[in-house]
């Protein structure tokens, strides 16, 4: 086997190119969404991720991205109705979530108690646009409604019931806090979701992909996404960019932290992304965001040294497409909205779910299973010895 400077592996017998990742390797057509990494652009069905944040709230976004159009104020109505109506979680996923322990990542209490849905909904009715809808709604309405009750379960309280009298965003904020959420609160949170909702192809988006090109139900694909976004090179690194600015400390520190951190060759969280060569616009937009938050809730600290980072970046790694994320300003939002830190993974899924489940949608329009060709790397045949004559293998 040979192996090109891009890392490519040839197998030598097959021809067969492996492409560690799959990175570069297009595995699916899709009209969800499109990152232009170069001009820093992301639209969801062709809008401007920015025009969406701004206009539209997190279920008209939701709504856009599962069916390919912006809803008729009626067909709007309607959605936040049926979303409304499904918040509420049967007791016994209530009564399983009190025997996780307290001690317990919320993520993996999410992808358990996401999968359980499947138990009380498990008719594989995939072609029956009314089987899709409702499943659509009831995982839109009660993924938010789940992570609350485990963060009040983990602390010994009982959840808290969704209020039909408020709003998306400021049901859940209700739910996780115990007392009605400000509007501006609210409104910023329902522009995180939307920044959150898709990003095309991602590692759990392809996984809940090829779960759903078998033909299971929804829910075990959006809890096989919630498993992967679990993982620390997918999912929060928000967490690990608030820790790292806990490190630096103040702001005269920054500069000095990224060269050492340069010099030692450590990753700096909350820069770099595979897809983009300019500042991410997510960060951009969550950056207005936490500033419309310090200015009516008081200031972060944290923030001046955020801002004093990315100014000791932008010359060191600029010249390397290397910019804020995502994950860089999210944390510093979050925080300041009195979410716990090892909730933001969550939050991500919450949000991230609408894109799951257009993703899975889109791929019952034109299935076939996934079924990648590897390369072997193993022995060649070898011939089988009788137990008694083996020897102890070097690996034990």
């Amino acid at each position: 086997m040979s192996r090109s400077e891009s890392a490519e592996i040839r197998h030598e017998r097959t021809g067969l190119v492996f492409r560690p990742g799959l990175e570069g390797v297009p595995a699916t057509q899709s009209s969800i969404c499109d990152i232009d990494g170069q001009a820093g652009k992301l639209s969801y069905r062709g809008y401007a991720v920015d025009d969406l944040s701004s206009h539209c709230s997190f279920l008209e976004t939701t709504y856009l991205l599962i069916w390919g159009e912006l809803p008729s104020p009626q067909q709007l109505r309607d959605f936040e109705q049926e979303v409304q109506m499904h918040r509420r979680v049967s007791f016994r996923v209530r009564d399983m979530m009190k025997c996780f322990p307290s001690d317990g990542h919320p993520m993996d209490a999410l992808q358990s108690s996401a999968a359980s849905l499947g138990l009380f909904y498990s008719r594989r009715a995939i072609d029956d646009p009314q089987y899709i809808y409702d499943a659509v709604v009831r995982l839109i309405a009660k993924i938010p409604t789940m992570v609350a009750a485990f963060q009040l379960i983990r602390k010994g309280q009982d959840p808290i019931q969704p209020r039909d009298d408020l709003a998306y965003s400021a049901n859940f904020l209700y739910m996780l806090m115990e007392r009605e959420p400000d509007p501006l609160a609210s409104r910023i949170f329902d522009r995180c979701l939307i920044l959150h909702a898709e990003h095309s192809l991602n590692a759990s988006t392809f996984s809940a992909r090829v779960t759903a090109s078998t033909l299971t139900d929804p829910y075990a694909v959006v809890a096989s996404a919630v498993g992967t976004l679990a993982g620390p090179l997918h999912g929060g690194a928000n967490e690990d960019v608030l820790a790292m600015l806990d490190e630096i400390g103040t702001a005269d520190r920054a500069a000095d932290y990224l060269d050492a951190a340069m010099a030692s060759k450590r990753k700096v969280m909350g820069f770099g992304h595979r897809e983009y060569r300019v500042k991410d616009p997510r960060a951009v937009i969550l950056q207005v965001l936490a500033e419309e938050l310090f200015a009516r809730f008081g200031h972060d600290e944290m923030y001046d040294v955020a801002r004093a980072l990315e100014a000791a970046a932008e010359c060191r790694l600029g010249p390397k497409g290397i910019f804020p994320n995502v994950d860089f300003y999210s944390g510093l939002v979050y925080r300041k909205l009195g979410i716990p830190r090892d909730l933001f993974t969550p939050v991500f899924a919450i949000a991230r779910v609408a894109g799951w489940l257009a993703h899975w949608r889109e791929q019952l329009g034109a299935n076939r299973i996934f079924r990648p060709s590897q390369i072997y790397t193993g022995h060649s045949m070898r011939q089988w010895s009788p137990l008694e004559d083996r020897l102890p293998s070097a690996s034990t």
